[in-house]
């Protein structure tokens, strides 16, 4: 089970005072499958970070589409980046895919934490801005691909990113992610299948 404390393990911050500081505006929370951490529109936005079980963001469109952003399980932190830097309400939703232990902390204290041991800690500024810089070229990465690859791509992408939720999530909820329909996501396995039963030959 991974937790806050080994996220920050492996640098100066781990063995001093302030990582007490921090942990001490963690709150952990049992999530039941189906419930809702997050509405769009809410003003008090937070960061949770997936202990065990699973978590998604997804946005709503003007028909009611439900569209997922991302996925998020075991020792992945998950939140509303935009409306936290904007400081505006969110516009994601988050909930729970399964039943969910999670720590939360509110987006703002963590950031005012972070911004106020990077002077003191040089290892845990490096660090928080190379994990800022992955999840950006994540996120970069994942635009591209929606423009531009194709469904296949984005599938084959999905498997490399999320390895073991193929089997956890829901066709319908990959497809969304994947911004197909069920039904073509259903013909890319198939064709995926064909295609290593081919070359196994």
């Amino acid at each position: 089970m991974i937790d806050f404390t080994q996220y920050f393990k492996g640098h100066s911050l781990a063995e001093s005072s302030e990582l007490n500081e921090l942990l001490s505006q963690v709150k952990l929370v049992n999530v039941k499958r189906g419930e809702v951490l997050q509405h769009r529109g809410d003003d008090a936005k937070h960061a949770y970070f997936v202990r065990s079980g699973l978590l998604r963001s997804f946005s709503v469109d003007e028909k009611g589409k439900e569209h997922v952003f991302m996925f998020a399980p075991e020792g992945w932190i998950i939140s509303d980046i935009q409306s936290t830097a904007m400081q505006s309400p969110a516009v994601l939703s988050i909930d729970a895919l399964e039943d969910t232990e999670v720590e939360v902390i509110r987006a703002d204290i963590f950031e005012e934490l972070v911004n106020k041991h990077m002077g003191s800690h040089p290892d845990f500024a490096g660090l928080e801005l190379n994990r800022l810089l992955r999840r950006i070229a994540v996120l970069q990465k994942r635009v591209l691909l929606l423009l531009s690859a194709s469904a296949t791509e984005r599938y084959q992408e999905f498997i490399t990113t999320y390895p073991n939720l193929q089997q956890r999530v829901s066709q319908r909820l990959i497809a969304s992610y994947l911004g197909i329909t069920p039904e073509a996501l259903s013909r890319i396995r198939v064709e995926l299948i064909k295609s290593e039963r081919s070359a196994s030959i």
